[in-house]
């Protein structure tokens, strides 16, 4: 099935075609929620809220550009609603807090996909939120600022501070004393 095929079932209620949809696009969605998300339970939470807001508005999608990305933007927009409702602060975070490390990967001298999306889910919030919306997601930071409605500024501070906490991480694993079975 096409996803004009997909898009016109949804667009007609048909079940099937809506079942489709989702089990095609729910495992991406899923990461990008969990990239979002504080546990699973909220990122299966996020992808719930997000695909009711697919069949709701499938009616504007106007076929100019992928459904996948259509569908992306929508489950990011939910994951920062969900965000906003929990209150996010964006201040500045004290260089000398004890940031989590991650110690759950052994030995390595370089990181999988996987490993690296692990460490970025240890960054506190707000860093973990626009690295997330400017690296992974591609957004600039004035559309960052306007998403969270915080300052540009903001945006590049946090991002650079996530940046250097990441980096720190990854210097951390690397020294590591690498086990042999």
């Amino acid at each position: 099935m096409t996803d004009r095929e997909l898009v016109e079932g949804c667009l007609k209620k048909n079940s099937k075609s809506q079942r489709k949809l989702f089990e095609f696009y729910a495992g991406k969605m899923l990461t990008v929620c969990r990239r979002y998300a504080n546990d699973a339970t909220e990122a299966e939470d996020m992808l719930q809220e997000s695909f009711i807001r697919v069949f709701n508005n499938i009616s504007q999608y106007r076929f100019e550009g992928s459904l996948e990305g259509w569908i992306r933007r929508i489950v990011v927009h939910t994951a920062l609603r969900v965000i906003q409702k929990k209150k996010v602060r964006f201040a500045e975070i004290n260089e000398d807090m004890d940031i989590e490390q991650s110690t759950s990967v052994d030995g390595l001298t370089s990181l999988s996909a996987e490993e690296l999306l692990k460490l970025i889910g240890t960054l506190p919030e707000g860093y973990r939120i626009v690295f997330n919306l400017y690296v992974l997601e591609g957004y600039d930071h004035n559309e960052i600022a306007t998403m969270l409605e915080i300052n540009a500024a903001t945006s590049r501070s946090q991002l650079s501070k996530a940046r250097k906490v990441l980096q720190t991480q990854i210097e951390n694993l690397t020294k590591l004393p690498k086990r042999y079975a």
